[in-house]
């Protein structure tokens, strides 16, 4: 008895996705493409947001979407100048939004004496300072209707840090600090931040990093290549929007240098300093 109580509890506080209109950010390929064939599934209203048109079409079709229940919107989040008008054209489309997904992102492989400031500031504009103009693009829409989500894709590396990725390191923690932040800000509101924390994901982040000059780096790595598939993962992350779930942590057991960190914080570093950084 108490059990079936349990579990019709849990499927009350989950949120349903049907009709509810969810912008979706990189949605061209891996984590993004997989999400939204994943809310295809639940019946949601799917804004897809990618510099790709073709791809987006692509990613439509085998959602096995229509053009009454999607919306194909080519962006370059490069350009934030662009973001408020695009939400005019959602809202036009749709209505308000109800779930903004910031998924779009680049990887690095290059140490910080190989790298320009300019691929640096590349790295923060696309990870940090997009997922921030997109977030407060739909806030005053959520904050007109007492309701929504944002949920950003940071990393595993949004809680630690390796050689080799400084600035990918730096975006993701800066992540966390800003939706911290803001998650205290609209809670009374009705408004959910949902941080999503991926460990290896099998999926072309590593092939397409940046060097230290903005080339990509064209090459798998092994931790990608044994990730988990991106659909698992994209699973375990509208699960976690439908709990809506403050942060959110999936991948394999590479998740766990989150807690080994926080437990063993000197043995860490230490660890992390000797393994150094090893050019691919």
């Amino acid at each position: 008895m108490y059990t079936c109580t349990f579990v019709l509890f849990t499927l009350l506080m989950r949120q349903s996705f049907s009709g509810k209109t969810v912008w979706i950010t990189g949605a061209s390929s891996g984590i993004g493409e997989a999400l939204v064939k994943a809310f295809a599934k639940q019946n949601a209203k799917i804004i897809l947001t990618a510099r790709r048109e073709e791809e987006l079409l692509r990613v439509k079709k085998e959602a096995g979407l229509s053009d009454e229940n999607s919306f194909i919107l080519p962006l370059d989040l490069y350009h934030t100048e662009n973001i408020a008008n695009s939400v005019g054209k959602i809202n036009a489309r749709f209505g308000a939004i109800d779930i903004v997904i910031c998924n779009a992102g680049i990887a690095q492989r290059f140490s910080v004496n190989e790298s320009t400031m300019e691929v640096n500031r590349q790295i923060m504009e696309l990870n940090f300072f997009s997922v921030i103009a997109l977030a407060k693009s739909v806030l005053p829409g959520m904050l007109g209707k007492k309701s929504g989500q944002i949920v950003v894709i940071s990393s595993v590396m949004g809680k630690i840090s390796t050689p080799g990725s400084s600035m990918y390191c730096a975006s993701k923690h800066a992540l966390h600090g800003f939706f911290d932040a803001l998650r205290g800000e609209v809670f009374k509101d009705n408004i959910g931040v949902t941080v999503i924390c991926p460990g290896y994901i099998k999926t072309n982040v590593s092939i397409n990093a940046v060097d230290g000059q903005g080339n990509a780096h064209g090459k798998m790595d092994k931790g990608q290549a044994h990730g988990i598939s991106p659909e698992k993962c994209a699973d375990g992350i509208v699960n976690a929007i439908a709990k809506r779930k403050d942060e959110f942590y999936i991948g394999g057991k590479e998740v766990l240098a989150v807690t080994f960190k926080r437990l063993f914080p000197s043995l860490f570093l230490s660890i992390i300093n000797k393994a150094g950084y090893k050019k691919k």
